[in-house]
């Protein structure tokens, strides 16, 4: 099957994000996204740490290193964009500002609740950041993610076992094998990479997935 890798899934995501959408993209894997986006749409993107209006990655030696997002990323602000106090970012992301974030996920329930700060594991280190405040406060919550982890085991399952960052709050997974929707209580495959059935899908992650109409 031809796995998608990790441009091609942030590429993905940004072809789903409208025109004059605000959006949050997380630490990690989701920031790809900034350098995907359509030229011809207007999208604000926001930084928890106080950006609104960041561009995509600077080039080598463009880096301001007064200018970064939240992971500490060097980033580039477009014209128009500002930056501000951690707080009124804070206040722009719980008071449901924001149209979409894109987070990563250690899990992701059939409900589509959200765990992605801690795994549970003794020597773990937690990182929530702003995770819960996106999780709940945004209008739409995207996740990217490997569908299995490196011993096999899906990330997409039926309940979480690792602590929730948010509960009901996610509507759509992008992975590098396929496209989720969760809604009415139900997991939907909108997109398989070729070669992959989804029956296939199915004994992957133990769901009892529905085949989204074309």
């Amino acid at each position: 099957m031809n796995r998608l890798n990790r441009n091609q899934i942030a590429a993905r995501v940004a072809q789903d994000i409208p025109e004059g959408a605000y959006v949050n993209l997380g630490i990690g894997l989701p920031t790809m996204v900034a350098n995907h986006l359509p030229a011809d749409r207007e999208i604000f993107l926001h930084s928890e740490n106080g950006i609104l209006g960041m561009g995509p990655a600077p080039g080598e030696g463009q880096e301001d290193p007064d200018l970064i997002n939240a992971g500490k990323q060097p980033v580039t602000l477009l014209p128009g964009g500002a930056f501000f106090h951690h707080a009124d970012s804070f206040a722009m992301m719980r008071g449901g500002h924001l149209d979409i974030c894109v987070l990563g996920a250690f899990q992701v329930s059939a409900k589509g609740d959200l765990a992605n700060w801690h795994t549970g594991e003794p020597d773990a280190i937690p990182a929530v950041g702003g995770a819960m405040d996106l999780a709940i406060g945004a209008k739409q919550v995207f996740v990217m993610m490997d569908l299995l982890t490196k011993s096999g085991q899906s990330k997409l399952v039926e309940h979480c076992t690792y602590p929730l960052t948010g509960v009901g709050c996610v509507s759509r997974v992008y992975t590098n094998l396929a496209i989720f929707d969760i809604a009415d209580g139900k997991v939907y495959v909108s997109e398989l990479v070729e070669g992959l059935s989804l029956d296939s899908l199915k004994e992957m992650t133990g769901l009892a997935l529905v085949q989204k109409p074309a």
